[in-house]
Parts: C-alpha cells; sequence; structure tokens
C-alpha cells in the first residue's frame, strides 16, 4: 500500500497527469492509501498491544505453573518419604507378628486368621468396661459372668461379632 501511495505521489508530482478528472482521482486515491494505512497501523498497534499483554500473561501462567508443579514435586516427596517409613513399619510388625505367632497354638491362630477374614482385618478385639471394641457392642449380664467364670487361658468370642475378646484388668468383670 505504501509503494503504491507512493508510485502515484510520484505521479502526481512528476506531472505526467495532466487531465483535471484524473488528477483528481489520483489525489482521492492518495487520499484513500493514506486513510486504509492509518487503519491498519492502528490494527497493527492493537494486535501488538494484545500480544503484549498475552505474553504477560503467559508468563504470570507459567510462574503459576512452576509453583504449583513445585508443590506438586514436595507433596510428592513427603508422600514417597511416608510411603518409605509405613513399608519398613509393615515389614518390621510383620517380623513381630512371626515371632509372636510361633508362641501361639496353631488352632488358635488358624481361629484368628479366619476371624480376621471375615471381620475386615480384625480377628480379635478388647474387653473394655464390659464392650466389645470390635462391635462396640456392651455385653450382657449372662455373658459377662460366663467370660468372668472362664479360665484365664480359655478363648472367649463376643456374642455379637464372633470376635476373640481380649480380657484385661479394664475389661470391667
Amino acid at each position: 500500500m505504501r509503494q503504491r501511495a507512493a508510485r502515484d505521489q510520484q505521479r502526481l508530482d512528476s506531472g505526467a497527469v495532466t487531465s483535471p478528472k484524473d488528477l483528481e482521482n489520483l489525489q482521492r486515491e492518495i487520499a484513500s492509501l493514506a486513510k486504509r494505512q492509518g487503519d491498519l497501523e492502528d490494527v497493527v498497534l492493537e494486535v501488538m498491544e494484545r500480544r503484549e499483554s498475552a505474553q504477560e500473561r503467559v508468563g504470570e501462567l507459567t510462574e503459576r505453573v512452576a509453583s504449583v508443579q513445585a508443590k506438586i514435586d514436595d507433596a510428592a516427596g513427603r508422600r514417597d518419604a511416608a510411603v518409605e517409613q509405613l513399608d519398613g513399619e509393615a515389614a518390621s510388625v510383620t517380623k513381630e507378628r512371626e515371632v509372636v505367632a510361633a508362641t501361639i497354638p496353631a488352632d488358635l491362630l488358624k481361629l484368628y486368621d479366619k476371624l480376621r477374614e471375615q471381620q475386615g482385618g480384625v480377628g480379635a478385639a478388647k474387653l473394655y468396661q464390659r464392650s466389645c471394641q470390635g462391635c462396640r457392642q456392651e455385653l450382657a449380664i449372662t455373658e459377662l459372668s460366663e467370660i468372668r467364670s472362664a479360665a484365664p487361658d480359655t478363648v472367649v468370642r463376643c456374642e455379637n461379632c464372633r470376635r476373640i475378646l481380649v480380657r484385661t484388668a479394664d475389661s470391667g468383670l
């Protein structure tokens, strides 16, 4: 457009166009080209401003992404450390269980494992203040008297949930 306007202006200045009508048309075309050029320059400026704004927004979002990624990496590191610690504890508890399980009669251990499988991982529960801590039910007086009269090495079970009851000084017997 600039080249066309320059070429038209050069024709106008050179005097090659002698017809008044052609001169007038040439001047109108030069003015029209100048207006269109100004409009296009305004559009280019607006696009450049929008591009600059978009680049700033991209920079802000990139910083936010980096911040969030740092938080994710930190959380993942803490999670991995916790998993490692839990794995270590699980291995330790498993070894302790093997040692203790070796001292328990096989039939009692078999019963405990069966109950654990049936009861969602808890095969024995503490008898605390006349309540089974497995099902959280208070035992009836007749059940408590049967438990009270049972020998200390007798395996007693809760009538409600069928778990093995562990008697302690806090059992309320």
